[in-house]
């Protein structure tokens, strides 16, 4: 898939971000598309609406995209997402057999491959797959910094009062 075509599905993703960030939920966005480029399931964080741990935007999709299709196994399928993804769903991915992932910003402190976990491409696993990063990054950066920055503010004014 062409980076400009890439780019354009990131910007999908990116609005099922600004919907969680809207929803007061960690702004990550995420979506599955098969070889054709076709969407076949998005999603946006969900785990404070819903008291859930794995309520992760790729999770969800992943979810989504298995009932759409009727099965559980995505090969021919790349999973897009503002952020790169933590352990638990890189480890869904390898269980989903998706065949891409494609993901925006880096997350040095929770991301799976900068934390070196590189399950999707870990020979002792029945699945691998390939991760391209930094797709629209400052974007897919920039909402997540947002966030955190007015959290940050609305904690520091809780404590002063």
């Amino acid at each position: 898939m062409r980076t400009s075509e890439l780019q354009w599905h990131m910007r999908s993703a990116l609005e099922q971000a600004e919907k969680a960030y809207k929803q007061d939920e960690v702004p990550v966005g995420a979506l599955i598309i098969n070889d054709f480029g076709d969407v076949i399931s998005v999603a946006h964080n969900e785990k404070e609406q819903n008291h859930d741990p794995v309520g992760h935007a790729e999770i969800l999709a992943i979810q989504r995209a298995a009932k759409k299709l009727g099965g559980w196994r995505l090969s021919g399928h790349t999973l897009i997402v503002t952020l790169e993804p933590c352990p638990m769903c890189l480890a869904a991915m390898v269980q989903a057999r998706v065949s891409h992932c494609v993901f925006g910003a880096y997350d040095a402190k929770g991301g799976a491959l900068s934390l070196g976990f590189n399950l999707n491409s870990d020979s002792r696993l029945n699945h691998q797959f390939s991760i391209m990063g930094g797709i629209v990054h400052w974007e897919c950066s920039n909402i997540l910094s947002r966030y955190f920055k007015e959290k940050r503010q609305v904690y520091k004014m809780k404590r002063k009062a």
